[in-house]
């Protein structure tokens, strides 16, 4: 049997490992993002066929764990029998129940019955947590000593394998009721809309390459068809006319799908006529223009938060991926460690969102950026704020990959401080609020889940001004999470209780106290946006610090630019040298992307090595490997500091 390395699913071959993990689990981890499913290998690959590629020549000698017993699952609703994992049983049980079926409960001496999807799941996850495979009734689980001849013939070498492709083969029984040139022509549109939007390939590019493509496929190919058939026909003794064979190469020819689908008249021949086919089969939503003052033609684009997520949990394994998640988080109720935000007391004190029934947690992301040179002319002339949302419901993992994250609002960044955030953000806070109060249908379930903010993640400068906090940090009380003033923090210990936290009936005081006056209070000037009009969200829980600006961008190259400087003054190494060791380091898998760049001239009279976030982090890791071996032991900056515990458990 072969273990899977993201869940407990075992298959009976390598074949079958590799099938489940592609369908499973590489659907959510982005476009270029294939990890290894050994449970000892690190390794990732950018596409499926070097991920293939990979296994069949790295582990092609690992050998099958001797055969054990195989437990399978059937249905105890219909005839469908052999369902590999419990996992795979209970997906299509819950199949059962989003047409309104009514199920049974599988377990033993168990009567419970319904045929509502989320009455049945609550049931199952109240009375039946935890369970093993003894708590099944015997008609459910089936096991046998050995695995079947057939389970070990699926193991294929590699040349079997279909590579390099996100469609499925439709072959034999698998065509009847198929339009297949109209799968072919949505599986080109896939193509060419990875193509665009993935790859970035100018849509002018597309359409040569589309031009040229056409002229093979359609008038080039004609003489060797032609051919190609004489010769078919020589072969079986088939005399037939010239102009036939011609006529029959032509029709050969022109009636290629692919051909006809990029054809002048065909549907995916121009990036308009590509928009317009991408808009009307794959659901991609347009961006809502929204006007701020029409004498200035002041407007910002916002992309419905509703129908996005209509979208996203019609996506196969997405709803499973949730009720997965939520299993999780009850089975994990009461443990003593944080696992994720979840494990919070935060999340666990939101009663709306940590309760029996499948809820919608959304995580915002405010950030700036610059479209332009940010040293040149146009500096801030054209920085655009963005608003980004993530479905936080899903498991650990998926929150940081790029095709998880999903755009709400763009906006000019002038316009946010003209106009104010609760100006830029209505649109955004009215879906919100119906998301809140009724729900978003969900076909597959057949019945509205209702959801809420969950936090919003930005810079200190952006979580005060939507959390209605001075944005100014020189005095006073400058912190979002208590009321201390700048002047006690370096004189009083945090966790001396020395400040007070701001809770929601201080925060409501002050906030009262700032709108009878005009002014502000303890660092409040308004009440936050998102608490005015949300009921299940508060400024005081739902603006969590942000690492990336606070640790990686903030301290760490602080420290880091002190530690270096000092190291470099007692003549362990010099600044060139130190660059040297940096560029040369033998980086491997994610941090060759993350590589820190040279430490500049200037870091000592600047106090910060500057870089990103990324490359800081890999610096902060990786430091104690490039320096360690030309720094005694009993140096006290290398011996006081973090960087000798992470080599010694590296």
């Amino acid at each position: 049997m072969w273990q899977c390395k993201e869940c407990p699913s075992k298959l009976a071959s390598r074949y079958l490992l590799l099938q489940h993990f592609r369908q499973t689990h590489v659907c959510f981890r982005g476009s270029f993002h294939y990890p290894c499913p050994y449970t000892d290998c690190p390794c990732t690959f950018s596409t499926w066929s070097k991920l293939l590629n990979h296994t069949y020549k790295t582990h092609a000698k690992q050998e099958t764990p001797k055969p054990e017993e195989l437990t399978t699952f059937q249905c105890h609703v219909c005839s469908c029998k052999e369902l590999a994992t419990e996992r795979d049983y209970f997906q299509h049980i819950n199949g059962h129940l989003r047409h309104n079926e009514t199920v049974q409960c599988m377990f033993v001496g168990c009567a419970f019955e319904s045929n509502i999807y989320s009455t049945f799941n609550t049931h199952r996850y109240r009375k039946h947590t935890p369970h093993s495979l003894i708590d099944f009734k015997p008609i459910v689980v089936s096991s046998s000593g050995q695995l079947h001849q057939s389970d070990n013939s699926v193991d294929r070498p590699a040349e079997s394998v279909d590579t390099d492709y996100e469609f499925e083969t439709l072959s034999g029984d698998d065509t009847v009721g198929v339009d297949l040139p109209k799968s072919i022509e949505e599986k080109v549109a896939c193509i060419l809309l990875k193509l665009e939007n993935i790859v970035h390939v100018p849509k002018s590019a597309v359409d040569e390459v589309l031009s040229e493509l056409h002229y093979i496929l359609s008038t080039a190919s004609i003489p060797v068809t032609k051919a190609v058939v004489s010769d078919l026909f020589q072969n079986h003794n088939i005399h037939v006319e010239e102009s036939v064979v011609d006529e029959l190469s032509t029709v050969i020819c022109t009636s290629n799908p692919l051909g006809r689908a990029i054809s002048k008249e065909g549907p995916l021949a121009t990036a308009y006529k590509r928009k317009q086919y991408y808009t009307s089969h794959f659901g991609v939503l347009e961006p809502v223009e929204y006007i701020l003052e029409l004498q200035k033609s002041r407007t910002f684009q916002y992309i419905p938060i509703l129908k996005s997520l209509q979208n996203l949990l019609s996506q196969k394994g997405v709803l499973d991926h949730l009720d997965i998640q939520r299993t999780e988080d009850h089975q994990l109720t009461g443990l003593q460690y944080y696992k994720t935000i979840r494990d919070g007391e935060y999340w666990k004190q939101n009663l709306f969102l940590s309760g029996e029934d499948l809820r919608i947690a959304i995580n915002l992301y405010v950030d700036d950026f610059e479209l332009c040179n940010p040293l040149g002319t146009s500096r801030k002339k054209h920085k655009l704020c963005g608003v980004y949302w993530v479905l936080g419901n899903l498991p650990p993992g998926y929150h940081s990959t790029l095709s998880s994250i999903y755009l709400a609002v763009l906006c000019k960044s002038d316009d946010v401080k003209t106009y104010g955030y609760g100006k830029v953000l209505e649109p955004l806070l009215q879906d919100l609020q119906v998301l809140e109060q009724h729900g978003v249908f969900i076909s597959q379930l057949g019945q509205l889940v209702k959801g809420t903010v969950q936090c919003v993640i930005a810079d200190n400068l952006g979580a005060h001004s939507i959390g209605g906090f001075l944005e100014s940090f020189s005095g006073g009380s400058i912190c979002r999470f208590c009321t201390g003033q700048k002047s006690e923090f370096q004189t009083k210990d945090v966790g001396s209780g020395a400040f007070q936290l701001r809770t929601r009936d201080i925060h409501d005081a002050h906030v009262q106290t700032a709108k009878e006056n005009e002014s502000f209070c303890c660092g409040v000037k308004r009440q936050c946006v998102l608490t005015e009009h949300l009921s299940h969200f508060h400024v005081t829980t739902g603006y969590p610090p942000d690492i990336v600006h606070d640790l990686f961008e903030g301290v760490v190259p602080v420290e880091l630019a002190r530690c270096i400087s000092l190291l470099i003054s007692k003549k362990y190494f010099t600044l060139e040298i130190l660059n040297t060791l940096i560029q040369t380091f033998p980086y491997k898998w994610g941090d060759k992307t993350n590589r820190p760049h040279a430490i500049p001239r200037s870091f000592a009279s600047n106090n910060s090595i500057g870089g990103n976030a990324h490359e800081n982090w890999t610096l902060l890791r990786l430091l104690p490997f490039i320096i360690g071996q030309i720094l005694p032991d009993d140096e006290p900056p290398w011996h006081t500091n973090c960087f000798k515990n992470i080599a010694l458990k590296g």
